[in-house]
């Protein structure tokens, strides 16, 4: 038989569809299941539209098959089948969709939902196959045919017997080779796998025969091994279901199944919208986190199907960072996709997705923040980190979106709070939002300079995690109240006529602190007296915006580059040790220089800093203890 070359520059473009469109080989099953559900779609459509063809939609199916012996891998449907003509259109010329055709002469209809639209999908087939054969009948047609291509080099066509319309797609595997193990497909598991994964939802029951182990008759422990026929996909996608029809066990059983999880969801979000673009969504806040998501590997992305095949496993465009927790899937018919269907092409409408997803997801965790707060802890506690980092990455772009999901401890509730909280209950004489931060609520709370600022009945904020305060300075202010560290230098908790005073005290003994200065040595940039402190002999403050915790953190980074802090030594001018100093400068400025150095040091062991020589302040506390 002569054999037919294919149309539209075939062989280049064969070529091209075989070794670059598609970048996974085991798309060719999803493609050509795609196209056999394409075809029970036409004929259940006709069949609506002309009584000559008798259709039973419960009929409908396609059938999976293989061959172990003669490396063959088989797809049936009962669709519509095609004739010589629609062969040689749809077949013989690469790119000529006729899903497309058909969908374009039936737009006015609704029910109308076609998958394939650009023609190319079948080809898919000879990644795998080294040849070909299409065995088809149309329907209200007695004539069969059988289409065959070992590829670029072109094709046969032939009628041949067929007892039943529809399509058979038989592939020939290519052989085996150090890179590519074509057997691999020839495999009972990996073909459920596939389906599961690509077409679980293909609204046609996909059935193969499969080897299962029960129970012989009339046996309570021997066990037989037999074939039967197995429906492999879904077919109705959870999310394609009506809410008040669905359990909690339902949602939790999709979930566990589907992503991989061994607990149930904190939280589901399943919505879908109607307008510009059309989509459903059934989105899962997970109840712990993944191991690996704050590692480069952690891959962030949602699931996107369109009519109910999967196109993307994780569509990373739907979901900002901040998000980046939330696992699940969005349906839609209305995006543009790329000829392979394995990504997607950009468009407004995808951004309009992820708004809208966007959107939702924080309106639900408004919803518990605000109904469950004891669930939103939890939440908190386990994804906190992603909003605080959302809050100020990006030069703080989206602080304002998410800056009502902050929670903070309280020092005066003793329980975590929002920062509209902490605003509507602040003291008449308050202007700032105190906050102090340090590894632990326990060692913040005994931190010097916190003293103070609760006995004056303000609240403090505790930060606990390394991204607290990068959050807060992005934040800069909330509902025009500031944002104090109770560390910072510029903090001021006394009265005009106080501050003279204490400014006066400094002057007086500037050559006192001045030597202290240089005792210490560059650690420190100032030595002051302070009345910031109550029962504390000191404390570690800083200036220009760069805390010793912020300190901590950014040289804890895998740079080198070394940050540091501007750090004062305060000391508390109403505590025995102020005198201690003032007397011993005027009489013994070696002693002087010991307790200079162990103050110091007293300071940086509060605020968790190592010491550069413990030996020697060790050696200079005994001399101290041991002195006259």
């Amino acid at each position: 038989m002569k054999k037919r070359e294919f149309k539209s520059e075939s062989k280049r473009l064969l070529d091209l569809m075989i070794n670059s469109i598609y970048t996974n080989k085991e798309i060719f099953l999803r493609e050509l299941i795609s196209n056999a559900s394409d075809a029970l779609d036409k004929l259940y459509y006709l069949s609506l539209t002309d009584n000559s063809i008798k259709v039973n939609q419960n009929d409908l199916k396609i059938m999976l098959d293989y061959d172990k012996d003669k490396r063959t891998i088989t797809i049936t449907d009962n669709g519509c089948g095609m004739n010589e003509e629609e062969l040689e259109n749809n077949l013989g010329t690469i790119a000529k969709s006729g899903s497309l055709s058909f969908k374009e002469e039936n737009k006015n209809q609704n029910d109308v939902d076609i998958i394939g639209q650009f023609g190319v999908g079948f080809y898919s087939a000879f990644m795998v196959s080294k040849e070909v054969e299409v065995y088809t009948r149309k329907y209200n047609e007695e004539e069969g045919y059988l289409w065959k291509s070992s590829g670029v080099d072109g094709y046969t066509v032939e009628k041949c017997k067929k007892e039943d319309i529809g399509t058979k797609i038989t592939l020939y595997l290519k052989d085996d080779t150090d890179d590519d193990k074509y057997s691999d497909f020839l495999s009972e598991y990996r073909l459920k796998n596939m389906v599961k994964k690509y077409s679980d939802y293909i609204r046609y029951p996909i059935m193969m025969k499969v080897e299962n182990s029960r129970l012989k008759e009339g046996s309570d422990s021997e066990y037989e091994t037999v074939s039967e026929i197995e429906t492999l996909n879904s077919r109705i996608p959870l999310w394609k279901k009506d809410k008040s029809k669905i359990t909690t066990e339902e949602y939790n059983n999709f979930y566990t199944d589907k992503f991989y999880d061994y607990e149930a969801p904190l939280k589901v979000i399943h919505f879908s919208m109607e307008g510009t673009c059309s989509f459903k969504s059934l989105l899962f806040i997970p109840s712990h986190a993944p191991y690996d998501l704050y590692t480069k590997e952690y891959k962030k992305g949602l699931q996107l199907y369109s009519s109910g095949v999967l196109i993307m496993d994780k569509c990373e465009e739907l979901l900002p960072d901040y998000y980046s927790f939330v696992k699940g899937v969005v349906d839609t018919d209305d995006l543009s996709l790329n000829i392979s269907r394995e990504m997607l092409q950009q468009d407004k409408k995808l951004k309009l997705i992820g708004k809208n997803i966007e959107s939702k997801i924080k309106k639900e965790l408004e919803v518990m923040l605000k109904d469950n707060f004891e669930e939103y802890k939890k939440f908190f506690k386990t994804f906190g980190m992603q909003i605080k980092f959302g809050v100020y990455n990006n030069y703080g772009i989206d602080k304002d979106k998410l800056k009502d999901l902050l929670i903070f401890y309280s020092a005066n509730k003793k329980d975590f709070i929002t920062l509209k909280q902490y605003v509507d209950e602040m003291k008449k004489d308050q202007d700032s939002i105190y906050y102090a931060n340090g590894e632990t609520i326990d060692k913040i709370d005994l931190l010097p300079q916190v003293e103070r600022v609760k006995d004056k009945k303000y609240d403090i904020l505790y930060l606990t995690d390394y991204v607290d305060e990068f959050a807060i300075k992005a934040l800069m202010e909330y509902e025009g109240k500031k944002f104090a560290n109770v560390s910072d230098e510029s903090l001021e908790l006394d009265s005009k006529k106080e501050i003279e005073a204490l400014k006066k005290i400094n002057e007086d003994n500037k050559t006192l602190l001045d030597l202290m200065k240089e005792d210490i040595g560059s650690n420190v940039t100032e030595v002051r007296f302070t009345h910031r402190l109550k029962s504390h002999p000191v404390c570690l403050t800083t200036k220009g915006g760069l805390s010793i915790e912020m300190e901590k953190v950014l040289n804890a980074m895998p740079t080198d580059e070394h940050v540091n802090a501007s750090v004062i030594l305060e000391i508390n001018e109403s505590h025995p040790i102020a005198a201690k100093l003032k007397d011993l400068y005027n009489s013994d400025k070696e002693e002087f220089k010991k307790y200079s150095k162990v103050l110091y040091a007293q300071a940086r062991l509060i605020e968790g800093l190592t010491l550069d020589n413990p030996t020697e302040i060790s050696n200079l506390m005994c001399d101290i203890m041991t002195s006259k």
